[in-house]
């Protein structure tokens, strides 16, 4: 249509022929439409219809189903209902069962009550009759124990009245008689056994202290709070003392020890409290005089210089002693404190070569005991620490070396073997024994120790003291050098048995009463003598 309608205009120029055509057009285009409309509504129409019948199809389909499977669903609810009945039946037997049993087992039970009700019936009638039989025994008793008190009052007045005594006398006089009984019969017992741990005993102790006395015996160095320099010459002192005394100032300053220049020729002495402030005064005038510059600039400058040649020296000592006990792993503080007991003593006695000693002691000691050797040479030479610096710090010895032992991650039997070496504290171990009874062997034995005469003479006298303040003591003997106290006692006020205990309580107030070196031996002497005259 399109060509022809070109055709048309291409053939014809006329205008009026275009209206026409375009008339045409549309009518024919209406016409298609109109077409169109009736095909699809047709076409509509067929399939409306079929998709009516497919869905009543469906539905046809879908309502048969439904059925089926009500049929389906009735039939298995019949049968699970129809099985649940079965178990409910099944689990009603079980349980019915299940309960006849608990009530056969309860109608045992109750006849088994009943029959122990019925025993215990019996058992309560038969009580009864006992009760009443026992109440009746309780009144006769109470009735007979009436009696018997009264007759004991009339045989108690009768007592009385025949000896002279009242009941309060005669029980003081039978408490007495026991008491002294068993005084005697405790002083046999101590006697006895005392008699045979001396005879297992005191041999075995006596070889292994001897033991380790010989082979552990070594000098001692005797000194004092003061140490004397000698002098070339008199000349000396007045260098030493200086243009209106600055140099003796200086040196007092400079050390901490006071000079003592007298009338003792070519002598000059050092004073102080501190051995180790004393040493280093002691070398730095003789290294002064020695140098021949002595003023207090040098002064000072040689004190230094000696004060660290000193703290070498003190650590040089420890580790030697370390070295020479075979006490290893030591803190260096530690090493330190026993470097400066080099320079201290306790009544004359070097403490660190007493400390080596009681080491040696002690391991030779742990060894025959078959104890820790290690344990005990630690403790012993430890064992003193605190009076490296027990003028310095307040406390006891004991306890200042303890507390700077546990400072230094010690352990806590070295800690103890250290406190309880003098018995004030408790020792814990076998081994803080053995250090307490090694330091009581290096201080006793002869020549390690020596104290003032003013000291020994108010020891002894204190010692007679002592022993003179108790009941049947006669007279009393302070000898060997104070090792030894001999007590004579009146043999009419004290028995053999009583000498025993006698003695030990002498000793046991000495210990707590007097501070003395080793060991002292209480000897109480019970003699009786018959004199007569021929004529």
């Amino acid at each position: 249509m399109k060509n022809m309608l070109l055709f048309f205009l291409a053939e014809s120029n006329n205008n009026w022929i275009i209206p026409v055509i375009i008339i045409t057009a549309l009518v024919m285009l209406a016409g298609g439409f109109a077409l169109g409309f009736f095909v699809y509504k047709n076409y509509r129409n067929k399939k409306i219809g079929t998709t009516q019948q497919q869905v009543d199809s469906m539905l046809e389909a879908a309502r048969l189903e439904a059925k089926t499977l009500k049929k389906e669903a009735i039939a298995e609810a019949r049968e699970e209902a129809r099985r649940l009945k079965s178990e409910n039946e099944r689990l009603f037997r079980e349980k019915n069962a299940e309960l006849q049993r608990l009530e056969n087992r309860l109608n045992a039970k109750e006849e088994a009550l009943d029959k122990k009700e019925e025993t215990l019936l019996k058992k309560l009638d038969q009580i009864d009759v006992q009760q009443r039989k026992l109440i009746d025994q309780q009144n006769e008793l109470a009735r007979r124990a009436k009696d018997l008190t009264e007759s004991e009052e009339r045989i108690q007045k009768e007592l009385e009245r025949v000896a002279g005594l009242t009941r309060e006398e005669a029980k003081q006089m039978l408490i007495e008689g026991m008491v002294a009984d068993a005084r005697r019969e405790a002083a046999a017992i101590v006697r006895n056994i005392e008699a045979e741990a001396r005879e297992t005993g005191e041999q075995r102790a006596r070889a292994i202290i001897s033991t380790a006395i010989q082979r552990c015996a070594s000098d001692q160095v005797s000194e004092t709070t003061v140490t004397t320099v000698p002098l070339p010459n008199d000349e000396m002192k007045g260098r030493l003392i200086g243009r209106e005394g600055r140099n003796i100032r200086a040196l007092e300053n400079a050390t901490g020890v006071e000079l003592i220049i007298d009338d003792t020729p070519e002598v000059v002495i050092l004073s102080g409290f501190d051995p180790v402030r004393r040493q280093i005064a002691r070398i730095a005038i003789e290294k002064l005089i020695t140098d021949g510059r002595i003023h207090p600039a040098r002064i000072e400058e040689m004190v230094e210089k000696v004060r660290r040649d000193m703290d070498v020296t003190i650590k040089d000592a420890g580790e030697a002693a370390s070295f020479d006990t075979g006490v290893f792993g030591l803190h260096p503080e530690i090493i330190k404190l026993l470097g400066r007991l080099k320079y201290r003593t306790s009544y004359g006695q070097n403490v660190l070569n007493h400390s080596i000693e009681v080491s040696y002691i002690a391991g030779i000691m742990a060894a025959e005991l078959g104890l820790d050797v290690a344990l005990a040479k630690r403790g012993a030479l430890l064992h003193d620490l605190g009076k490296a610096v027990d003028q310095e710090v307040e406390g006891t010895h004991m306890q200042i070396g303890a507390d700077l032992a546990r400072k230094y991650k010690e352990s806590k039997e070295v800690v103890n073997c250290i406190a309880s070496h003098h018995g004030d504290v408790e020792p814990m171990t076998v081994e803080a024994v053995i250090v307490a009874a090694a330091d009581a062997v290096s201080g006793a034995r002869p020549g390690a120790r020596r104290e003032s005469l003013e000291n020994y003479v108010k020891r002894l006298e204190k010692l007679e003291e002592i022993a003179n303040s108790f009941e049947g003591v006669a007279q009393s003997y302070a000898v060997q050098a104070g090792r030894e106290i001999r007590i004579i006692v009146k043999p009419e006020v004290v028995n053999d048995e009583t000498t025993v205990l006698l003695a030990k309580d002498i000793a046991r107030r000495i210990e707590s009463e007097l501070e003395y070196p080793g060991q002292i031996k209480v000897n109480v002497i019970r003699e009786t003598r018959s004199v007569d005259f021929a004529k």
